[in-house]
């Protein structure tokens, strides 16, 4: 239930508890923020399942059916291309659909993922709507980066925020997991209060990722670069974008299968295209990923040199930071590292060759930290 969720939330639940029906008032247009895996997406789905189940017989079918996302009042858009929300994402599912009057609800609702990647022409087409939306209709937009929406688009929401866990809590959550407490640990302060993303680094594929991070880092402050350490982390973000193309693919076959020949044959032409946006979406993300551990190594060498050792994210490599300091000529020039990090993770927003990204970034900070 949204009370549950909001709990650990005081401002979100200051500000939603007012708005749930019967009594409450619910704004047109939300702008949920907060780091990822704070439950924002959640929020969403219990704030819908409240909205949608006014009035209704059985709310509590209504509520099911919204968390598995299948009422017909509720439209979830995620972003179908690497390039985050496009026209086409939100032309006819939001704002050709806005002013249709609801199915079987009293209201409509949609909500928009990673609102911060939606460019300007998508903003355009969405404004309209913000600024007039029908009585029935109520937008929730979800961003782990609010300062990088749109303004236009920001001002005309009512902003509510999400916090970040704890790392002492998501550690204990981790352990849950069966994952021993040092690493837990490590992992609930690399995620910088990303519960999801603590999961995936701590389980899985995680650990390798968090090597082959650790592994460029480490060659950069060894100056051994004849080894190509990027590649590693590469290898790592193709592997992801395969099984993120394979799980598409999967759900694309599921779905024809329920439907004529001639309306299958087009949705798995689509799917194709669908299945290498997916895939591409699962290198860009993995490869950020794995460059923000890589910037993090740096921070940590950089506060063991400033003699602050207990401030390290990565809580279980004690030693191999501590071997990375006696070599880097200042914390000055490990915090220079992690700014060029920083670009490079910026830079593959513009679609670049990412192997000649990695090996320009490590050759310079090779050169800055030794």
């Amino acid at each position: 239930m949204l009370a549950e969720v909001l709990e650990r939330h005081p401002h979100a639940k200051a500000v939603l508890g007012a708005a749930l029906p019967p009594g409450g008032r619910a704004s047109h247009a939300y702008l949920f923020h907060g780091p990822a895996g704070a439950g924002k997406a959640q929020a969403a789905l219990e704030l819908a399942a409240a909205l949608l189940g006014e009035g209704a017989a059985d709310p509590a079918a209504v509520r099911e059916r919204v968390l598995h996302k299948v009422h017909p009042d509720l439209t979830w858009v995620t972003p179908r291309g690497a390039a985050g929300l496009l026209v086409e994402d939100i032309d006819e599912p939001v704002v050709g659909a806005v002013t249709r009057t609801p199915f079987e609800a009293p209201r409509r609702v949609f909500v928009l993922e990673q609102a911060e990647s939606m460019n300007d022409s998508a903003a355009n087409k969405l404004l309209k709507t913000l600024e007039e939306p029908p009585a029935f209709a109520h937008l929730v937009l979800l961003t782990d980066r609010p300062a990088n929406v749109l303004a236009t688009i920001a001002s005309r929401c009512q902003a509510v925020r999400f916090e970040a866990l704890a790392p002492d809590a998501l550690a204990q959550r981790l352990q849950r997991h069966g994952v021993a407490p040092e690493q837990a640990l490590a992992c609930a302060r690399l995620s910088l209060g990303d519960a999801g993303l603590a999961l995936a680094l701590a389980l899985g594929e995680g650990p390798a990722l968090r090597a082959a991070a650790e592994g460029l880092a480490r060659a950069c402050v060894r100056g051994d670069l004849a080894s190509a350490p990027w590649k590693g982390l590469l290898d790592q973000a193709r592997a992801h974008g395969d099984q993120a193309a394979e799980a598409d693919a999967q759900r694309v076959e599921a779905e024809a299968s329920y439907l004529p020949d001639r309306e299958a044959r087009r949705a798995r032409k689509a799917g194709e295209t669908s299945g290498r946006r997916a895939a591409r979406r699962a290198f860009t993300a993995t490869l950020d990923r794995g460059l923000l551990l890589a910037g993090l190594w740096f921070r940590d060498v950089a506060a063991v040199l400033d003699g602050a050792p207990e401030l390290a994210h990565h809580a279980d490599r004690a030693e191999q930071l501590a071997q990375d300091a006696e070599r880097v000529a200042s914390s000055a020039r490990a915090r220079d590292a992690v700014q060029l990090v920083e670009e490079a993770r910026t830079m593959l927003a513009l679609n670049p060759t990412e192997e000649l990204l990695l090996e320009a970034l490590a050759s310079r900070v090779e050169r800055r930290v030794s």
